[in-house]
């Protein structure tokens, strides 16, 4: 089982790749690498010729392709530009065949420069996701800028709202969304096979 990771950013180092670091992150401490394989696909490495002339046959679009039919689950992060999300990523979801996400579950991660590009999410790109079949769409997490800020580094952290808010998406994507149970949880024991001593 796999989930694959979608950075829709043009920008290497950016807020909404820092969330995605934070998803990957919680994925390999909650689950064993045997149980859950977790990829990354960067939209900005693939060929931007390839992405802008629709070219199929393009050896880094026809691998990316094939990442999102392997993957049980996606998790796509995007920064939102003029209330929707990056053309980088709409580039991309053009390219993929109209039930590519037919039965996976998606998370979608999104960063703005102010709370009010929040409905983004939910107006422009969960629609998206939809017609392509997507199975389940868990709810999504945004982050207005000043939510992550850059530390002393010049590296962005996450606010603990944020963090908390990614460990609330990453449990209901593994719960419900693959049915794994986090590493260090016990499995559900039926109540007739409970043995007790006073």
């Amino acid at each position: 089982m796999s989930v694959l990771l979608i950075a829709g950013s043009p920008t290497e180092h950016s807020r909404s790749a820092t969330l995605l670091d934070g998803v990957e992150a919680r994925l390999h401490a909650a689950v064993d690498d045997r149980r859950l394989r977790v990829d990354r696909l960067r939209i900005r490495d693939l060929s931007p010729q390839a992405l802008l002339l629709a070219d199929w046959g393009h050896a880094s679009v026809v691998r990316a392709i094939e990442q999102v039919a392997s993957a049980r689950a996606l998790v796509v992060a995007t920064p939102v530009y003029k209330a929707a999300y990056s053309g980088v990523l709409k580039v991309f979801l053009d390219l993929l065949p109209q039930t590519a996400l037919k039965g996976k579950v998606v998370l979608p991660i999104a960063t703005g420069g102010s709370p009010h590009h929040m409905l983004a999410l939910d107006y422009a790109l969960r629609p998206v996701l939809q017609s392509l079949g997507a199975q389940h769409i868990l709810p999504g997490v945004y982050a207005s800028d000043s939510q992550i800020p850059k530390d002393e580094r010049g590296q962005y952290q996450p606010s603990e709202e944020i963090s908390t808010r990614l460990d609330d998406a990453v449990s209901l994507l593994l719960r419900e969304g693959l049915r794994l149970q986090p590493a260090g949880h016990f499995q559900p024991v039926a109540f007739d096979q409970v043995r007790y001593s006073l």
